[in-house]
């Protein structure tokens, strides 16, 4: 594995979930601790629980404290700017717009770092446990973190986000043959972004089961 690669996307997705998670805890109107463990988590759950599959015991983000430290720094710096920054709270648009460019950032990253761990760890199947890590880590922190918002995880319902995690590490599982690693996670990185945001952007959906509703007369 390309270990400078791995870190680049593990910083990236680190501040970005952290971004992400810091804006939802604040909309929660949740304290100063309670925006920093819900960025902490945002950031560094989906990588624990990658890593406790992965058979990477302690986890990662329990052996190096940069990922927690830069996500309390990162939560903290959110919290400021949010304070002081005097068009936060009306524009909302523009809120939300940096929430989707974040937590997309952030998904695209990790699904990398997920991915290249499953990559490493050379077991069974070349694709199953790379792409399984990859969609994992992607989205793990994100269901953590609406789970204790008390928000049904984005993950379930929403427009395209779990897959479009799921076809950049196919694809790029797929390139592993014919590409070195950097080109490889860049590929990924920029199929993600492009589904996640062409999904926000023309309000592309999974299917949806609903029921027919019929008037019958009485």
């Amino acid at each position: 594995m390309d270990s400078l690669t791995w870190v680049i996307f593990d910083i990236m997705g680190t501040i970005a979930f952290a971004i992400s998670g810091a804006m939802v805890a604040i909309h929660r109107r949740m304290d100063i601790f309670g925006i920093i463990v819900l960025a902490s988590l945002t950031a560094v759950g989906g990588g624990m629980v990658r890593d406790v599959l992965a058979g990477i015991t302690p986890p990662v983000a329990l052996c190096n404290v940069t990922d927690f430290m830069l996500a309390i720094v990162t939560a903290i710096i959110v919290s400021l700017a949010y304070s002081f920054w005097p068009y936060a709270a009306p524009n909302k648009a523009f809120m939300l717009w940096l929430y989707n460019m974040f937590d997309t950032v952030g998904l695209a990253a990790f699904t990398i770092t997920g991915m290249l761990t499953g990559l490493a760890c050379h077991a069974g199947n070349p694709y199953v446990l790379p792409v399984l890590l990859g969609v994992i880590t992607a989205v793990g922190g994100g269901i953590l973190r609406d789970l204790m918002a008390n928000r049904m995880p984005a993950v379930l319902y929403k427009d395209i986000y779990a897959t479009a995690s799921l076809v950049g590490a196919v694809f790029a599982c797929l390139l592993q043959t014919v590409a070195d690693t950097v080109t490889m996670a860049w590929v990924c990185f920029v199929l993600v972004i492009g589904l996640r945001f062409g999904a926000l952007h023309y309000g592309w959906h999974l299917f949806h089961p609903r029921s027919s509703e019929r008037k019958y007369d009485n």
